[in-house]
């Protein structure tokens, strides 16, 4: 059985991201070695895998090895570092600016969750005040979780380092105290 996973903003080949984000590596070679393992660690050659930007920040051929070790099927939402990427396009199942995916799930009231994605946090999303939510990145964990915004910062960076599965995502959303305005769950 297939999953699926969210990510953002691993800057492969990236050496600046050392320092601006303070990430715990000593080399960047280092640093895409980790991103590379603890991404294959969760994800299986048949998942589904939903990166919000900023996929490498390297030569096209630099980052085209690395998207060959990635395991999943890989679906792109651009980011503002996507000139490498978008040399590789051959390796994603697509490239968009923005999507908005509906996940079966029972658990929901329709059997269905909306979560849209975009590499940027919105204060408001399509139908947020229906508890629709959204994942973004671009922020590298600079950013406040909201504690009653049905959305969160997807990036590497916030998650040690590791992509989330969707049931991950869904136990991160239902600890927030959302309130509808209409009264729904």
């Amino acid at each position: 059985m297939k999953n699926i996973y969210f990510t953002s903003d691993h800057h492969f080949g990236h050496k600046n991201i050392l320092k601006f984000t303070e990430r715990p590596f000593a080399t960047v070679e280092e640093m895409d070695e980790v991103l590379i393992e603890r991404w294959n660690s969760k994800v299986g050659p048949d998942d589904e895998v939903y990166h919000l930007g900023d996929m490498g920040l390297c030569s096209q051929g630099k980052l085209r090895k690395i998207l060959e070790r990635l395991n999943g099927k890989i679906y792109l939402i651009k980011g503002n570092h996507e000139s490498s990427a978008m040399a590789c396009h051959s390796r994603f199942e697509w490239i968009k600016e923005y999507y908005e995916l509906l996940i079966k799930d029972e658990d929901f009231e329709r059997g269905e969750q909306l979560i849209v994605l975009f590499h940027y946090a919105m204060r408001v999303w399509n139908v947020s005040h229906h508890g629709s939510y959204h994942l973004y990145g671009h922020s590298h964990n600079t950013l406040p979780d909201l504690p009653e915004s049905r959305s969160f910062d997807i990036g590497v960076d916030s998650h040690d380092y590791y992509p989330l599965s969707w049931a991950e995502v869904k136990a991160i959303m239902q600890q927030k105290s959302w309130m509808s305005p209409f009264g729904e769950n």
